[in-house]
């Protein structure tokens, strides 16, 4: 079996590290409230002021010994270390989504994001039970966003909250050390992440210089796991257990346990064909659908008896009636350091899920349920991240898998890395047009509008945490396409601060993880193994404008001869970010899941061997 392994050879390189201030005590303070500076607080705020600089509000944060003991119950490494942050948000600046039943106001940590509530972030070291630490916003190593301190904030009332996100070291096959938030089972969110520690919300004044001078909090509470730990239960992926025709499981991995020096884990939700029975001798296909992390959700949305909506509408029904051809549908939970899912690829970063995929997780699953273990009855489908899966796996593996749906597939020719040209531009924030500088835009609506730049979005991922650590978009694309710097984190792909592009690390996504490359470079070799197989669908006013790469894709896939590649690929009018292509029964309208998994049905009935096993389709 061919697999995919990123060429050696390219120069490690530095990448920035921002200088990070971690301040301690074991001063016992009470769980919240305001206090007037103290001679004995002693910490860079007061140096500061000693000095004449106004620094405004500083937050004073006691990790109480229960909180600590609690952390170290559920396996979080101690001493404690990793990133502290205080999150703001204004009364009343928050209103339920329309047609929305929750009324209720979610805690500031659940409101973060390139659009969301101001907060910072500051990394701390040797935390015990008791000890304090102190975070003062706009002081050296506090990052914040969108703002850098407190002097722009608005003066109001607002709701305060800090969390402490704890990380884990790991001594890598390679040699190096990291330091990284370890997934817990939400899918790598330090903002829910269970093992974690959050304080109360509390109200304060602040802004406009209107603010008490020490803010004091707590955390005196632990997220818990989602599901509740039996014996012989691990955190990481989660553990969700079986319910009605759905299967949840969860192997240790030899290959990634080895590349990060701790065990690692793979995961896969498995919606079961409407006959399945345990031990029979009948075979189906199976179709994985690859995406973000899954949690506890069921494949396409199955829930006995609902009737589901836009793509779910009627798919439960359809899934236990006669109609439906009968197959497996799996989701793979690949949470690990770095994100919620791995790219399915061997990534000097991340490491081998490719490999892992292909080699332990998918053979335990035939072997387990008595899928079919043929290429032809392996298919592929996945939404954006899914989408650049979905491609990857079929396009680095063309002989292990039977075909792929790509849905507005993340970008597949870095000349359009969603905006961005990062072979021929310069910078990834902005455009240098003279006179003026632009701003390059990251997410827009139908209408054209921007939602945030790529600057914004930048910025915000640098306050949850340098390094490629944010658990976050651009992280993850780092980890996932770069090499290894030589502090062991990611090789920036441009300087995260400034947006400069570093081009000796864009010549090694071209060669490795380009898709669009990798197919014209290697189309002599695979392109008989890949007719056929390809079908790939977007909307052409992409909220990431993701269908400029699938423009320069498809021009490739339509003049490709010796063989002709037989691709299919399908624009959405004015469609955003994810649209999965037109219905074949409701004209204008988006296919759904019961739709698809008749088209993916007839799919592999026409290229299913003569003597392949046929009772899986509808009538047999």
């Amino acid at each position: 079996m061919w697999t995919h392994s990123p060429r050696p050879g390219f120069p490690a390189l530095s990448g920035s590290r921002l200088w990070t201030a971690v301040l301690f005590g074991s001063l016992a303070l009470p769980a919240c409230g305001v206090e007037r500076p103290t001679a004995d607080a002693g910490n860079a705020a007061d140096a500061a002021a000693a000095e004449g600089v106004t620094v405004g509000t500083t937050f004073e944060v006691e990790l109480p010994s229960g909180t600590h003991a609690e952390m170290e119950a559920l396996g979080m490494e101690v001493p404690l270390h990793g990133r502290l942050y205080v999150v703001v948000d204004r009364v009343g600046d928050w209103t339920p989504p329309a047609g929305s039943p929750d009324t209720d106001v979610p805690e500031p940590r659940r409101r973060v994001g390139a659009t969301g509530v101001p907060f910072w972030g500051i990394q701390v070291r040797n935390v015990e039970g008791d000890g304090l630490m102190t975070l003062t916003p706009g002081m050296d190593g506090v990052r914040g966003y969108p703002l850098e301190d407190l002097s722009s904030l608005p003066p109001g009332e607002y709701r305060v909250q800090v969390l402490l996100s704890s990380w884990t070291t790991y001594h890598r096959a390679d040699g190096h050390v990291l330091e990284m938030h370890r997934e817990t089972g939400e899918g790598q969110n330090p903002w829910i992440s269970p093992g974690n520690a959050h304080s109360e919300v509390v109200t304060v004044r602040l802004g406009g210089g209107d603010g008490p001078e020490r803010v004091r909090l707590s955390l005196d509470r632990v997220i818990p796991p989602l599901q509740p730990l039996q014996e012989g239960d691990v955190l990481e992926l989660g553990n969700p257990r079986d319910r009605e025709q759905v299967r949840f499981v969860k192997i240790r991995s030899e290959l990634l346990s080895e590349f990060w020096g701790r065990d690692m884990y793979l995961g896969a939700n498995v919606l079961l064909p409407r006959s399945w029975e345990p031990g029979s001798e009948r075979r189906y296909p199976v179709l994985f659908h690859l995406g973000h992390f899954p949690g506890d959700r069921t494949p396409f949305g199955f829930d006995p008896g609902a009737p589901g909506s836009g793509r779910t509408a009627g798919f439960s029904e359809f899934w236990m009636s006669d109609e439906a051809p009968e197959m497996f549908i799996v989701t793979i939970r690949d949470a690990n350091p770095f994100y919620d899912t791995s790219y399915s690829v061997n990534s000097a970063n991340v490491g081998p899920y490719g490999d892992a995929i292909t080699q332990e997780l998918i053979p335990f699953l035939e072997a387990e349920f008595g899928m079919m273990a043929e290429p032809w009855s392996r298919v592929l489908a996945g939404g954006s991240t899914g989408g650049w899966e979905a491609l990857a796996l079929q396009i680095f593996h063309p002989t292990f898998f039977g075909g792929a749906w790509s849905w507005c597939p993340d970008s597949v020719d870095f000349h359009a890395y969603q905006i961005v040209n990062i072979y021929d531009d310069e910078n990834a924030y902005e455009r240098d047009r003279g006179w003026v500088t632009v701003e390059r835009p990251s997410n827009r609506l139908p209408d054209g509008n921007v939602q945030f730049t790529m600057r914004q979005e930048g910025h915000y991922e640098l306050a949850v945490a340098d390094r490629s650590r944010s658990g976050g978009q651009w992280a993850i694309w780092e980890a996932a396409h770069g090499p290894v710097g030589a502090d062991g984190y990611p090789r920036s792909i441009w300087d995260h601060e400034t947006g400069v592009i570093d081009r000796e690390t864009a010549e090694y996504w071209r060669e490795n993880f380009d898709l669009h490359h990798h197919l014209r470079e290697n189309w002599s070799s695979i392109g008989a193994d890949l007719r056929g197989k390809l079908h790939i669908a977007t909307g052409d006013m992409d909220s990431y404008y993701l269908e400029l790469a699938v423009y320069r894709l498809e021009e490739f896939l339509d003049q490709a001869t010796n063989p002709a590649a037989d691709a299919r690929v399908e624009y959405g009018r004015r469609r955003p970010h994810c649209w999965l292509g037109e219905s074949p029964e409701r004209s204008g309208e988006e296919i759904n899941y019961r739709e698809f998994i008749l088209e993916v049905g007839a799919y592999l009935a026409g290229r299913a061997p003569a003597a392949a096993p046929r009772e899986w389709l509808p009538g047999r």
